[in-house]
């Protein structure tokens, strides 16, 4: 038999060697192990939506400012290609140039792209093609799907992910099919097809894009229920929000559907009713004048529908009395339901903002709905995110007030537009300066993303305290 010897610098035990330095050498590879683990944490879900819209708007703003990507005689500066993706892809509506005229077929479908890819949102793309692919979908993956489509858990994120790329679908080729019925006659097979899946993509997402030109969107369909309901419908059914969407399809029953979606839905369709009485008020012997009653309701149904989300218009903005101009800003602060392609402080937002002063005026310390108590993140977070919508539209308005020559209605409406990812305008957008179209595309970026998501993102999160201090009253009132 042969005699192992120990190395000088180990020991020999149970069949291995234990080596004094692998100590220092452990604690070396267990410190580069926690770099890169360091590095990938600043990557968050907040900061990863940041960079995907980024790198999506990069994209559109590329291929935009090629010259396939205009007619003859066009103008695809950068600035203007950069304003016109961050658009698209934010899904507000607002255009410098008139897209019909000045873009080519490759920028109308470049266009379309963005609108599809920013409405679903790139996560939700993204995770499409890896299932497609048969890709594992990690938890950081998990954790950016939740953080898009703002879900409370990462259970089943996956599964609503392919719920949602499947009712888009559905539902976008429904109306597509609709609108071509109408526009085939009027434009032609060809023309009317790519306009029925145009608007109907367009109008699914929120968008307010159009091809009709002349930056009259759908002023020339004002009595056409065909084309404003064919429009209307699918907006209704993306401001309702993913969730909500995905909540009916499973349950096919109001009584249930989670709270949330019940939530939505009712204060959907009240602010929906309110609204389109009001602006059938203010405008029934004004800009509804010329009119018959039923093409006065549906005027104005439409009108208080894409006030808060859409874009789209059968009335020209700036012939509506200054009234109703104010008005609109208030629905366009608004915006739609949680979790869709629409801007705002969202309906959700409203209704607990409503309920904290039914409960406040009522004496009641906690804010309950339907036999359910509001958690008290809730209520901050809708407080937080009504004062930073009010804060940035305060900003945008003051800036626009200082770089364009025009009233402050006006700038008080494209700033309101912008910041809700609206797409309505009061003929200001096409004629904003340099610096009011870069301040007009930060703020459909910030609204796209999120205000409160943007503030997480930037900010730098300290770590949790470990004691509670003790609680002091404010007088508030």
């Amino acid at each position: 038999m042969f005699r192992v010897n120990a190395p000088k610098q180990g020991l020999w035990r149970r069949g291995r060697i234990l080596n004094p330095m692998r100590k220092d050498e452990e604690t070396r590879e267990q410190a580069l192990s926690v770099r890169p683990r360091k590095r990938l944490d600043f990557f968050t879900p907040q900061r990863g939506l940041l960079l995907g819209f980024g790198l999506v708007i990069a994209l559109g703003t590329l291929l935009l400012s090629l010259p396939v990507a205009v007619t003859p005689g066009g103008d695809n500066s950068f600035l203007n290609a950069l304003f016109t993706a961050t658009s698209a892809t934010c899904v507000v509506g607002l255009v410098v140039v008139d897209t019909a005229t000045n873009w080519s077929t490759f920028g109308h479908v470049v266009i379309l792209g963005l609108i599809q890819v920013g409405g679903l949102g790139f996560v939700v793309v993204a995770t499409t093609i890896l299932v497609l692919i048969r890709r594992r979908i990690g938890l950081r993956q998990r954790l950016l799907i939740q953080e898009s489509l703002s879900q409370m858990q990462v259970g089943g994120v996956v599964r609503l992910v392919l719920q949602v790329i499947l009712i888009t679908l559905v539902v976008e080729a429904v109306f597509a099919v609709v609108l071509a019925v109408r526009f085939v006659p009027e434009f032609g097979w060809g023309r009317g097809v790519w306009m029925g899946l145009f608007h109907g993509v367009s109008a699914f997402n929120n968008a307010g894009f159009d091809l009709f030109g002349g930056f009259r969107s759908l002023t020339a369909y004002t009595g056409d229920p065909v084309v404003t309901l064919g429009i209307a419908v699918p907006v209704i059914i993306g401001g309702l929000g993913f969730v909500v969407i995905a909540d009916v399809y499973q349950q096919r029953r109001f009584k249930k559907l989670a709270l949330h979606s019940k939530m939505v839905i009712v204060a959907t369709a009240l602010l929906l009713v309110v609204s389109t009485l009001v602006i059938l008020l203010l405008e029934y012997h004004h800009a509804l004048a010329g009119l018959s009653g039923p093409d006065k309701v549906l005027a104005a149904f439409f009108q208080a529908l894409t006030a808060r989300s859409a874009g789209f218009s059968t009335m020209a903005t700036d012939s509506l009395q200054a009234a109703t101009q104010f008005f609109t800003i208030g629905l366009m602060f608004i915006g739609g339901g949680p979790s869709s392609v629409t801007g705002g402080i969202k309906v959700s937002t409203l209704a607990i903002l409503v309920l904290i002063v039914w409960s406040l005026s009522h004496g009641r310390e906690s804010v309950n709905v339907a036999n359910r108590r509001i958690p008290q993140f809730s209520i901050h977070k809708a407080v937080a995110l009504t004062l930073v919508m009010l804060s940035l539209v305060f900003l945008a308005t003051l800036l626009l007030s200082v770089t364009e020559e025009t009233d402050f209605l006006t700038t008080l409406f494209e700033a309101t537009s912008a910041v809700g990812i609206v797409g309505l305008s009061m003929g200001l957008t096409h004629e904003l300066s340099p610096t009011g179209k870069l301040v007009v595309t930060v703020c459909m970026f910030i609204g796209r993303v999120g205000p409160l998501t943007m503030a997480v993102a930037l900010a730098k999160h300290p770590k949790k305290p470990k004691l509670k201090y003790p609680e002091e009253h404010i007088i508030i009132g």
